[in-house]
């Protein structure tokens, strides 16, 4: 599981940050723990954990490459742990979800997200599962690069958390009884029935 954002105190709890988010919740759960040095980490280019979650072997990666460099992280540990590309989920903000919304994609483009642009330049694929988490659209007319890059506005706050542990347990879904199921369950609004 890879979990896109930019690395740095600067950038924590910004939107494009989500996805470091997420990841970091689900090693929280299951006391996987992110290192922080190491050969391997250097050569991975992230922080990463490695152990068994719901009786299955997980890696838990958060690229420390910056988000439009995502790529090269994904295929240095894809590469070492020799892993296919549809053995990968990726954890990422989505501008064209509503901030409470998660959506599950097994393939596809990058729709202008350039952490997704950057995976599939070094998987040399599309085919690999992502796990969208909604950020919504500006409301204020900001620049994209700008909104993505700031922290959510006040009155969303309570939602992000909301959010990110909902992401997390649809993770968890998807490990203890696969990705079809997770669709079913987490592709609607958080506090929808």
């Amino acid at each position: 599981m890879l979990g896109l954002g930019n690395p740095g105190a600067g950038y924590d709890g910004t939107r494009h940050n989500l996805g470091y988010d997420v990841v970091a919740e689900f090693a929280r759960r299951h006391g996987v723990q992110l290192s922080k040095g190491g050969l391997r980490q250097r050569k991975f280019r992230s922080l990463w954990g490695r152990q068994r979650v719901l009786g299955r072997p997980v890696i838990l990666a958060q690229p420390q490459t910056f988000m439009n460099l995502s790529g090269e992280a994904a295929a240095a540990i894809t590469g070492f742990f020799e892993l296919t590309p549809d053995q990968v989920i990726c954890v990422h903000d989505d501008l064209d979800l509503d901030l409470g919304r998660v959506k599950i994609a097994r393939k596809g483009s990058a729709a202008g997200h350039n952490g997704i642009k950057s995976l599939i330049k070094h998987l040399s694929t599309d085919h690999f599962c992502r796990l969208k988490v909604g950020i919504g659209r500006p409301r204020y007319s900001e620049p994209i690069e700008q909104y993505v890059l700031n922290s959510f506005y006040a009155d969303q706050r309570d939602l992000v958390s909301k959010v990110i542990g909902r992401a997390a347990d649809c993770l968890e879904v998807m490990l203890a009884k696969g990705i079809q199921l997770a669709m079913q369950e987490f592709h609607r609004m958080e506090g929808e029935g």
